[in-house]
């Protein structure tokens, strides 16, 4: 899977002009599976972002993951703290003026990867918002630092 992790003070999404997803303090993924990809990389890719040391500690080192962050600051706990938007064009090689998407997975297996990765970082503790699957989406975000990472597992 790859995704585009932006750690974010907040972000939405909607669709038709109706909100369909948020978060506060957090992260907002933009992500998508390739065809290659499997259960375990869901697996793999959700523990990657979940551990990655992005945020500051004491310090204003990035020192802290996601849990962490929280547990050191006074955060509003019912808000989501990552919004997952499935984005097949993550995966685009853009390589000629025309982008390819041939390396994304078909779109149901793209959707049931896409579910199995947000199942398990529930698993892992964190609290999810996504966006509607296959839809065209409104994504805005506030970005803090900005911190944006490419995860490709």
């Amino acid at each position: 899977m790859r995704a585009v992790v932006q750690r974010v003070k907040s972000a939405r999404v909607t669709v038709a002009g109706e909100e369909v997803g948020l978060c506060g303090p957090g992260f907002l993924l933009l992500i998508a599976a390739g065809r290659e990809d499997t259960e375990a990389t869901a697996a793999k890719t959700a523990d990657r972002i979940w551990g990655m040391r992005v945020f500051p500690d004491a310090e204003g080192r990035m020192n802290l993951n996601l849990r962490d962050y929280e547990s050191a600051h006074a955060h509003d706990q019912s808000l989501p703290n990552i919004l997952a938007v499935s984005n097949f064009t993550v995966y685009g090689d853009a390589t000629q003026r025309r982008p390819s998407f041939t390396a994304a997975a078909s779109y149901d297996e793209g959707q049931r990867l896409f579910e199995l990765f947000v199942d398990e970082l529930g698993k892992l503790g964190a609290r999810v918002s996504t966006g509607v699957f296959g839809a065209d989406m409104d994504v805005e975000i506030v970005n803090d630092g900005p911190v944006t990472l490419v995860v490709d597992c």
